[in-house]
Formats: C-alpha cells, structure tokens, sequence
C-alpha cells in the first residue's frame, strides 16, 4: 500500500471529550485532515516539543529518545496503519543501523516520539478517506463517514491572560522558569508568547 505523508498542523480542545484534545494531522500537498483525540498528557508533551521549551526533567517521551540513541537505535518513521471501531493503531519503524523492527504504539505516544526524533508520520489511503476531513476554504467540510458532533474547536495559545501584561520582562522570565518547574506548560506557553510580543515590538 501507498503511504500518504502527514504533518501536525494543529492542536485543540475538543468539545466532545471533557480534558481530551484533538491532534490534527495534514495531508502533505492535499486538503485532508486527520483529527486524532489524545489525552492532555500526550498533547503536552507534543506542544512543549514542538514550541521548543525545555522542562525541568525529562518526560517519558524524552526518557525514550535518550533510552534508544544511548544504545545506537533511531526511530526513522511513523505509520498510523489501522482504524478499528474509532481507535487509530500505529507503530514506530526503528533501526539501529543493521535491521529494522516495528514496535506497536498508541498514536498518540508515537506523534509525541516522531517529533523529538523530527521523523516523518505516514498513514494509508484507506484511513483517511474513512476519518480524514476535506478543507473548503477556510472551513472544515467533514467527509460522510465522519460524525458531525466530533467537530472540534481550535485552541488559541497566542491568547495570553492579562495578568502577565503588567509584568517586567525580567518579571516574565522568573514566571517562565517557575511554571516550567511546576510542568505548567499552558501557562508557560503564554508567557513565552508575550515575552516574544515584546521583543517583537
């Protein structure tokens, strides 16, 4: 079967699972979306990798990639290969240089791997003409095998609380440390933002 590569184009709260979050893949050079509900853990440790910030002690998923290049082993792809009654499974393609082997994983733990090893994720045809969605414009249009209640709400993380705007920027760092030792990555995410608004103004 033809793999079809994807990349994260978005993460988001979804309305239909209280504390779960979308992770929404797209088709590379096509207009399909892939929405994949994953718990806060997993979306966490997504964001923090993908926003580049450091936390105080490794997560699980860093604990992995620092477990397999000690011994010499790269994760070189990921492939989400089936849809069963909802449930995306997948699997990490691993090599240490002499073979390859294929290790089962939850899609959301292996998206979470793939980008600390900045590996490519692929999919089939088959899944996402059953679950992908269509982009019209600006708007999602869901394909017929998609319920219309999973729509999901996009978050907006530039979106900072106003009580950060009264802090100094020597304020903002001192917070920005704090909330990376308490692995409150949310609120470390908005900080950063408008640490980033004023050095851009």
């Amino acid at each position: 079967m033809k793999k079809i590569k994807l990349d994260i184009v978005g993460l988001s709260y979804s309305q239909t699972q209280s504390g779960a979050y979308a992770l929404v893949l797209g088709e590379v050079s096509g207009r399909r979306r892939l929405p994949i509900i994953i718990g806060s853990f997993e979306a966490q440790a997504i964001a923090i990798e993908i926003e580049k910030m450091t936390p105080s002690r490794p997560l699980t998923h860093d604990l992995f990639k620092s477990f397999a290049q000690a011994y010499l082993v790269e994760v070189q792809e990921i492939i989400i290969y089936n849809l069963v009654d909802g449930i995306f499974y997948s699997k990490l393609i691993c090599s240490d240089g002499k073979r390859s082997v294929e290790i089962d994983a939850r899609t959301s733990d292996a998206i979470a791997v793939a980008v600390r090893f900045d590996c490519p994720i692929f999919t089939y045809e088959f899944i996402l003409s059953t679950a992908g969605i269509v982009i019209e414009g600006n708007d999602f249009v869901y394909l017929e095998n998609i319920n219309e209640n999973q729509e999901e709400k996009t978050v907006n993380t530039s979106s900072v609380g106003s009580g950060f705007a009264s802090l100094s920027i020597d304020e903002l760092k001192t917070k920005l440390q704090e909330a990376l030792a308490e692995e409150s990555y949310e609120k470390a995410a908005k900080i950063r933002d408008e640490l980033n608004k004023r050095k851009a103004s």
